[in-house]
């Protein structure tokens, strides 16, 4: 499967990159190519028009329902019901934490999320529960972060050559869920939100650099890739908190970085 970074801008969308947003494609076996996002936060919706045309997006995949990883969905509707040259796809298959519909309906003062259900299809995760769009068989794994049902989520390519596993930490502290989902994972997608001695005392909302890369470790994942810092954040010092941990490959991702898994 190819990744492609959206956006990964941490908390909101910065200067350089939108909030988190990542383009997952792979081509099955009979040559079909697949297109799914991994969130659609804050600034996604402009970046990802540069790239595709939006109708092309098999599904979209929410990790928790925080506006830096969710609320260009909002905008994404409005998108494919009111274009006048008529909308080229289906409706878009939305998987989520449950309440998404109702969160989307807020976001444009509507009474009801059944107005939205004309252009959304909504899907909500049960943990351990896989889902299968194309060659992609998505796990979500509930994790440690302040909000209802935060998800870091598994998603496995199957191929003629075997699987290839890409894990998304969405947001997270450390945790056994957490561990679980990145187990010999192929790349962990992996947020790293705070930094050693500023941070550290914060508990139960985002990683640093530092517990990543023991994350990492931990769960035997063969590369890391750093995410979700915010604009104020030194990607140096998330490298070098990580590798303190992790003896296998790191990087901080960067907008429109691409990677194979």
């Amino acid at each position: 499967m190819e990744l492609k970074v959206i956006g990964c801008t941490g908390s909101f969308a910065g200067p350089d990159s939108p909030a988190s947003c990542y383009l997952l494609t792979s081509t099955d076996g009979a040559g079909r190519t697949w297109r799914v996002l991994l969130d659609m936060g804050s600034g996604s919706l402009g970046e990802l028009q540069k790239h595709l045309d939006l109708s092309e997006i098999d599904a979209v995949l929410i990790s928790h329902l925080h506006p830096d990883h969710c609320v260009d969905l909002a905008g994404f509707y409005i998108a494919a019901r009111w274009d006048p040259r008529g909308w080229k796809g289906g409706q878009i298959s939305v998987w989520a934490p449950a309440g998404m519909g109702d969160y989307l309906a807020r976001t444009h003062s509507m009474p009801s999320a059944d107005i939205l259900k004309d252009q959304i299809d909504f899907h909500d995760w049960a943990e351990h529960t896989p889902v299968t769009i194309g060659p992609f068989t998505i796990e979500p794994y509930r994790v440690l972060h302040p909000i209802e049902e935060p998800y870091a989520l598994r998603v496995t390519e199957k191929t003629a050559d075997g699987e290839t596993v890409l894990t998304y930490s969405g947001d997270s502290d450390a945790c056994e869920g957490l561990t679980r989902s990145a187990r010999e994972a192929d790349v962990f997608l992996c947020e790293a939100a705070y930094m050693e001695g500023r941070d550290d005392a914060i508990r139960g909302i985002h990683l640093t650099g530092a517990r990543a890369g023991q994350t990492a470790h931990d769960a035997g994942a063969r590369r890391l890739l750093l995410t979700h810092l915010p604009i104020w954040n030194d990607p140096e010092t998330a490298l070098a908190e990580a590798r303190q941990y992790f003896a296998g490959p790191i990087d901080v991702v960067t907008p429109l970085g691409h990677y194979t898994v």
